[in-house]
């Protein structure tokens, strides 16, 4: 007897050698990949995006916004559910590691041939004396039935740390949901503020040009000017009016492009009048290295890494034998009078078996290949976040410094128009200037007018983009 068992030993510890020296190598993919020390040469820690969004947004009606938006915002709420679904998956990966046990009652009939073994047994056999089995044969169930995995190469343990790291990579994910929401949320509202601005550029402008439309049609009736110059009056007010309707028509569906990222359906959103919150005069972006941290995409790229190579490993157990157990307990008899006969209708057995692949391994050869594949792809994904997160910072830095010149020059720009319309206006009256000089200057200040209002808006946006960049807003 110890002998067979020495035997069968042998075997299973042979057949493990034999199929892991058949185990092929995983071709890991490690990030190595070092980032600058500096965005702009300044090595200064301090960081913007530790501030909360509420302190960073001093618009009390903007803040409002982005409130509402944080709780009912479609995608936010989805992202929930995702985390939900991370977490359920945890609990499941959790469970195989541990022995499942199961409840059942099973019922059921047989009849077989006499001319048989088991039918010739049964003919000649008596339950009690006088009483033989009967023909129609019930079978009739009542037990526990367990069954367990060791998990001796770790496959099970790696695929509950991969669906760990999935978590968290879910995580990671609702805060760069968040952070992109609350920087869309605030972009849309400094786009609605600017086109009410500029609407009120063109409104106060139709209002000067109507005044001087009568002026030309007084001078024409004295002769001064021609009716030409009253029709090119009148093509100017025309023209500001419609660019009206089509700001009209831009602020509806900036309205709206609002009332969906807050989750509601098409309403007036209240904005202040202009640009009311103060422009920083500068921007504390820290370093490089801590972008690794506050951005939220990096953290969920690298989490994505951390479960592929966990999938991997997973992978790779599946070459190995894998090792079951399995054993019941309970009742079986072919009446109910007999089921709970003790000891004569207790059951139980108890099994265990080493299987592992031997000849057709595609399956998980391709299964082994393709986690392989997926987790060098994640190393590239991690370094392109990365890299992508370094970019946006060092755009935005510049576009604010380049937007600050642009701003300052633009508004000496319409300081100069504005004179010019004036001066211009002043010398028609007194037939020193013709009427196409008057229409120049007015539609080159009203121009300059509507490009300040958007360059100012860009700022607005820059500013908000960066703070988004470092990794702001989800705190």
């Amino acid at each position: 007897m110890n002998k067979n068992k020495i035997i069968v030993v042998g075997s299973i510890i042979a057949s493990c050698y034999m199929v892991s020296c058949a185990v092929p190598k995983a071709i890991e993919k490690t990030n190595d990949t070092p980032i600058p020390t500096t965005y702009t040469g300044s090595i200064d820690s301090n960081n913007v995006a530790k501030m909360a969004w509420s302190n960073f947004f001093n618009d009390k009606k903007l803040t409002a916004l982005i409130d509402t938006a944080l709780k009912n915002n479609l995608d936010v709420l989805t992202t929930i559910q995702e985390i939900e679904i991370a977490k359920s998956k945890i609990r499941f990966a959790n469970g195989k590691l541990f022995p499942s046990v199961t409840a059942g009652v099973g019922l059921g009939i047989e009849k077989v041939g006499k001319y048989t073994s088991q039918g010739a047994g049964d003919a000649s056999a008596d339950i009690t004396p006088g009483e033989v089995v009967p023909e129609n044969l019930g079978d009739l169930r009542l037990g526990f039935q367990a069954g367990w995995e060791a998990d001796i190469w770790g496959k099970l343990r790696n695929a509950k740390k991969s669906a760990f790291n999935n978590y968290l990579s879910t995580v990671e994910g609702k805060k760069w949901v968040t952070t992109n929401l609350i920087a869309e949320v605030a972009n849309t509202y400094y786009e609605l503020v600017g086109l009410h601005a500029q609407l009120n550029i063109i409104n106060e402008s139709i209002a000067l040009q109507q005044k001087e439309l009568e002026v030309v049609k007084i001078q024409k009736e004295a002769s001064v000017v021609s009716e030409l110059a009253v029709k090119q009056f009148e093509a100017m007010v025309y023209n500001a009016q419609n660019l009206s309707f089509n700001l009209l028509q831009n602020i509806t569906e900036t309205e709206n492009k609002m009332n969906l990222l807050l989750g509601r359906f098409p309403q007036k959103i209240e904005v202040s009048e202009g640009f009311t919150q103060a422009l920083p005069s500068s921007l504390e972006v820290g370093i490089p290295s801590q972008l690794l941290k506050n951005r939220p995409d990096i953290q969920q790229a690298e989490y994505n890494l951390k479960a592929s190579s966990f999938d991997l490993k997973a992978a790779q157990a599946e070459f190995y034998p894998s090792v079951n157990i399995g054993s019941s307990l309970g009742l079986n008899a072919f009446k109910a009078k007999y089921l709970f006969r003790s000891p004569e209708s207790i059951m139980y057995s108890l099994l265990s078996d080493v299987a592992g692949p031997l000849i057709n391994k595609s399956a998980i050869q391709a299964q082994f290949a393709t986690a392989n594949a997926l987790q060098i792809e994640a190393v590239y994904e991690y370094q392109k976040t990365v890299l992508n997160g370094f970019v946006e910072v060092a755009n935005q830095v510049s576009n604010v410094n380049n937007l600050q010149s642009s701003f300052q020059t633009k508004t000496k720009e319409v300081d100069a128009l504005t004179s010019a319309i004036s001066l211009s206006s002043e010398l028609f009256k007194y037939a020193k200037a013709n009427y196409l000089e008057v229409l120049t200057a007015q539609k080159d200040a009203i121009a300059a007018k509507l490009e300040l209002v958007e360059i100012k808006k860009q700022q607005y946006n820059s500013i908000t983009n960066l703070y988004k960049s470092l990794g702001g807003g989800w705190q």
